[in-house]
């Protein structure tokens, strides 16, 4: 890989595996959701969760467009599918920022977990999976990894992580709005 390449995919893992870490650290703080530091992270996040998904849809977009454009790593299809789910969330997330309105979650969460089962299924092959689906004759092998970092971390990886806390952002705004009043 080039240097750029190369530090802009260590800065990439290196936010992908804090984003890891979130993921946990909310599942802990939901199973220990009686406790004082785990109510702190429960309302931190609802009460700015539109900003950080619109941050995270914002940052995977341009990391995905850094790295065909800029690294000319070709994506395979199934990368082509997880776009498909996470560009838009851009648009709905910003637009759900700047009229403050919460009702986007519905269309996030779906976008999210349909596209993070995608990268469940490309992360799977990537790490030897026997493919379920073939993969189109021509282009890139939804096999082939640009690079592991931390010894997991591959496009696909950082896909799921951004769907993921997607996901964990979505549940809590969505808690969040149906506490407001005159929300049912």
């Amino acid at each position: 890989m080039a240097p750029f390449v190369d530090l802009a995919t260590k800065v990439f893992s290196g936010l992908t595996l804090i984003g890891d870490i979130g993921v946990a650290i909310v599942v802990f703080a939901l199973i220990f959701k009686g406790l004082a530091w785990a109510r702190l992270v429960l309302g931190f996040l609802r009460s700015q969760s539109l900003f950080l998904a619109f941050v995270i849809a914002l940052g995977a977009t341009l990391g995905s467009l850094f790295y065909s454009e800029v690294a000319g790593f070709v994506p395979c299809s199934l990368c082509w599918w997880q776009r498909l789910f996470l560009y838009p969330q851009v648009l709905i997330l910003g637009f759900g920022l700047w009229k403050k309105d919460s009702r986007v979650w519905n269309c996030v969460l779906g976008l999210s977990v349909i596209g993070a089962l995608i990268a469940v299924y490309n992360t799977y092959l990537q790490f030897g999976g026997f493919s379920f689906l073939p993969c189109p004759p021509s282009g890139v092998s939804c096999a082939q990894r640009y690079f592991l970092e931390f010894g997991y971390i591959t496009i696909p990886t950082m896909s799921l992580t951004a769907f993921l806390l997607l996901i964990v952002l979505g549940l809590a705004g969505k808690s969040k709005a149906e506490k407001e009043p005159g929300n049912s």
